[in-house]
């Protein structure tokens, strides 16, 4: 049963992540990979909450698998992230390429956080 509940979550999360990095970057003429950048951080803000849901007790396993295991680690993309830091380094975009890196693990980082106090916030 448990392994139904990931590729149940990886389905969707890898549909969002498609569908959102699509939106994302069709709206932004940039070579900054905004796509990507918008699903890894909403995936560790989410990630946050439901890990700060789960030590709390307001959560229970099953929706961890669900969400956690499946949705958020099919959503967010270390994989994306390395090669498009990397194709912007060897087209000559290194500024780009560090201020990815940067903004990338800040604010990962920082949802995550958010996420587990605004958890410790609901469910205490």
């Amino acid at each position: 049963m448990n392994w139904v509940l990931v590729v149940l979550g990886g389905m969707a999360g890898a549909s969002l992540r498609y569908l959102t990095d699509r939106a994302v970057q069709a709206r932004h003429d940039s070579a900054f990979p905004w796509g990507t950048f918008t699903v890894n951080t909403a995936g560790s803000l989410v990630l946050g909450l439901l890990t700060g849901a789960v030590a709390a007790g307001a959560a229970g396993s099953h929706l961890y698998l669900l969400l956690g295991t499946g949705l958020c680690g099919a959503l967010t993309t270390y994989s994306t992230f390395s090669y498009e830091t990397l194709r912007l380094a060897r087209h000559g975009a290194r500024f780009h390429a560090a201020a990815n890196v940067a903004a990338s693990v800040f604010a990962g980082l920082g949802a995550a956080c958010v996420g587990a106090a605004l958890a410790r916030l609901l469910w205490g």
